[in-house]
């Protein structure tokens, strides 16, 4: 049962919140999840092509800030509009993410690159900036890397991807760590299969309803799956938790 004091311990209110690769899927819903509990919001974007036009649905003072996660110039030019905006930042979750799948015989550096760049040093970097701001401000903060089951499990035509997420894990921890002193808690988020776009583009009817039906709990996740997890651990219901990673697989991690 939800207590009072419970709901006031998901009350973002006043927290001013940054959300890499929020334009559509799973980043759109953790967007809106930390606004309906209060939070000033700002999601990121790749390219122009890809603005997302209902920003105004998450109130009043959202902005959205235009960034190629990859790159270090765009990261920065993006925290120095968050700074003229918001004034800084409390919390940051690294959604932006990239998967073309490609045959480990065939994968080019091009594509390795372009994976690593925004998986994990955009993560990184973004974290980076983030941090500097909340050790300034001196009043902590909560950083949430959204990680992915194939951290731990392989995938044939994914190993670029796989690495870039068991990186983004041990990222974690070394970032939960290193800013555990300043009141930064630093976790991950390890979806599952989670109904999408990505996937929908990547498998067939057929085979999606096959993996649904290897889930332990016998559906695919939701993106609301994942904003509910990030919700928890960015609020003060999870203010003793740091370096750890939360699995949102429906039990498909522990799967035969």
């Amino acid at each position: 049962m939800t207590t009072s004091s419970d709901r006031g311990r998901l009350d973002l209110t006043g927290r001013r919140a940054l959300v890499t690769g929020a334009n559509q899927g799973i980043g759109w819903t953790i967007a809106r999840r930390l606004a309906d509990h209060g939070a000033r919001v700002a999601v990121n974007y790749p390219d122009p092509e890809r603005r997302p036009k209902q920003v105004h649905l998450l109130g009043p003072d959202a902005i959205a800030l235009e960034a190629d996660i990859g790159r270090c110039d765009d990261i920065d030019a993006m925290f120095a509009e968050l700074d003229q905006t918001f004034g800084g930042v409390d919390i940051l979750v690294n959604n932006a993410g990239v998967f073309p799948r490609a045959d480990v015989l065939t994968l080019d550096e091009a594509t390795w690159d372009a994976v690593l760049d925004v998986n994990l040093k955009g993560a990184f970097f973004c974290a980076q900036a983030a941090a500097r701001r909340m050790v300034v401000d001196g009043a902590g903060g909560a950083i949430v890397n959204i990680a992915s089951d194939s951290a731990f499990a392989p995938s044939v035509r994914g190993g670029h991807y796989c690495a870039s997420k068991a990186g983004l894990v041990a990222l974690t921890k070394s970032l939960a760590l290193a800013l555990a002193p300043h009141q930064v808690r630093v976790n991950a988020v390890a979806p599952g299969l989670t109904d999408t776009a990505q996937p929908r583009g990547g498998y067939s009817e057929a085979e999606l309803e096959a993996a649904a039906g290897r889930i332990p709990l016998g559906r695919l996740g939701q993106p609301d799956d994942v904003a509910d997890a990030v919700l928890y651990l960015v609020s003060d219901l999870a203010r003793f938790v740091t370096g750890h990673t939360l699995l949102v697989t429906g039990g498909d991690h522990m799967a035969p």
